[in-house]
């Protein structure tokens, strides 16, 4: 009968453990989820940014030397990410597959000018940002005219803006959320022993003893509860891989790995203040109050 009841016991401590370290696995995830469209939500932004670029329009009559000398110039500057140099009958060549008929036959010439398009890096693709690197290129001869689509880079530089604020609030509410839902989790858990730690008390541990186990177990189930957070992530990581190639093409490894760690030290720091304070509390309780 006794062996009977502490199998019970140990049931009911097992399924207890169990709900805890799940709980706790599920607000780990999607933490890591928010961290995971955080981390994509700034490389496709930059992606988006460094994929727009300006045309450098050139004189009819620049020399070639000249104009490979501007290229080199351009392709040293911190602010430029890449350059490509449009001839004046790649240019005829372009337009007519984008019209589908050769223009140049009907105007008997070709009116295009060559040109250098200038991909810059996304931390320079702010409106003021070109518009001093327009007047920088200005101050060279064979430069006719600096051509860029300011509205087009306006409207993605006020979206970015938007959704960087909106992920900025909505980390804040879950961070909250999550911190709520975990220490409850915690409390409870503790709360459930809270004659183990009377009875303790009463033969004469100290505070630090019995504080201990509760805190040893609570780094245990941290870990648990990250490395189960970790693998429904690289289950979603895998997914994006295979359904969405661009967005994993985009992925920083060193941010991921960051990330997974940050999961790691989240679980376990998060478990550990929980207990601690949650047992302190118990500690100093009085024992009229133990029952409510």
């Amino acid at each position: 009968m006794v062996k009977y009841q502490e199998d019970i016991s140990k049931g009911r401590l097992r399924s207890s453990y169990l709900t805890q370290i799940v709980s706790i696995s599920l607000v780990l995830f999607l933490l890591g989820l928010l961290g995971f469209v955080i981390i994509n939500a700034r490389e496709l932004s930059d992606y988006f940014r460094e994929s727009l670029s300006f045309s450098v329009m050139l004189d009819e009559d620049a020399k070639e030397a000249d104009i490979r000398m501007l290229q080199k110039d351009l392709d040293a500057k911190h602010f430029v990410k890449s350059t490509e140099y449009i001839s004046k009958e790649q240019a005829a060549e372009n337009l007519r597959e984008d019209l589908g008929e050769d223009f140049l036959t009907f105007m008997g010439y070709n009116p295009l000018l060559p040109s250098i398009d200038v991909y810059l890096l996304a931390d320079y693709t702010h409106p003021d940002s070109v518009l001093n690197i327009e007047r920088y290129l200005m101050d060279y001869d064979v430069v006719k005219e600096v051509y860029f689509q300011e509205s087009f880079l306006h409207l993605i530089n006020e979206n970015v803006r938007k959704i960087s604020a909106f992920l900025l609030i909505f980390s804040g509410l879950l961070l909250f959320i999550s911190l709520t839902i975990i220490n409850n989790t915690i409390r409870l858990s503790v709360y459930s022993k809270r004659f183990i730690i009377r009875t303790m008390q009463l033969v004469g541990a100290t505070r630090s003893f019995i504080r201990k186990p509760f805190l040893l177990r609570s780094i245990v189930h941290g870990i648990i509860a990250a490395l189960f957070a970790l693998v429904l992530l690289m289950a979603i990581l895998f997914f994006v891989e295979k359904e969405f190639y661009l967005l994993f093409t985009l992925q920083d490894i060193g941010l991921i790995i960051y990330l997974f760690g940050g999961i790691i030290v989240i679980g376990i720091l998060i478990n550990l203040a929980s207990t601690f304070f949650s047992v302190t509390k118990y500690l100093g309780i009085s024992e009229d109050k133990l029952y409510y």
